[in-house]
């Protein structure tokens, strides 16, 4: 079970991080997708920030909870951007950022929901009633 939350966390965290990188260093493709929704500049580097922020709690076993609701916050506005103003497909990716967007939410749920002991004040009850 140990290598699984690993391989979440490091899945997770690797996609982020990559997407921060296009996000600050002003791929067109993430102007783009910002401009599309109406939050370009300060959209991408917020979205980035929280990115960043998600993706090194996540990969601290301790506030893994916390990484995964700032995860599952930043990809669920990614998720319903696709849905509603982008489209599963973007410039002709295929659906390849939803698809990663995707991968994002699912292990970010899931990581959530492994650790929701470790949330503070709620944590106990959660794994009682789970």
């Amino acid at each position: 079970m140990k290598i699984f939350i690993w391989v979440l966390r490091l899945v997770a965290a690797a996609i982020m991080l990559q997407t921060l990188f296009f996000k600050f260093s002003g791929a067109p493709e993430s102007i783009y997708i910002f401009e599309q929704v109406g939050m370009e500049p300060f959209g991408r580097y917020a979205s980035g920030v929280a990115e960043l922020i998600a993706s090194v709690l996540l990969l601290i076993p301790r506030t893994t909870w916390a990484g995964a609701v700032i995860g599952l916050g930043v990809i669920s506005g990614a998720i319903m951007s696709h849905l509603t103003v982008l489209g599963i497909e973007v410039q002709g990716d295929g659906g390849t950022l939803f698809a990663i967007a995707i991968v994002v939410f699912i292990s970010c749920a899931v990581l959530l929901f492994l650790h929701r002991a470790d949330i503070p004040v709620i944590g106990e009850r959660l794994s009682k009633a789970g």
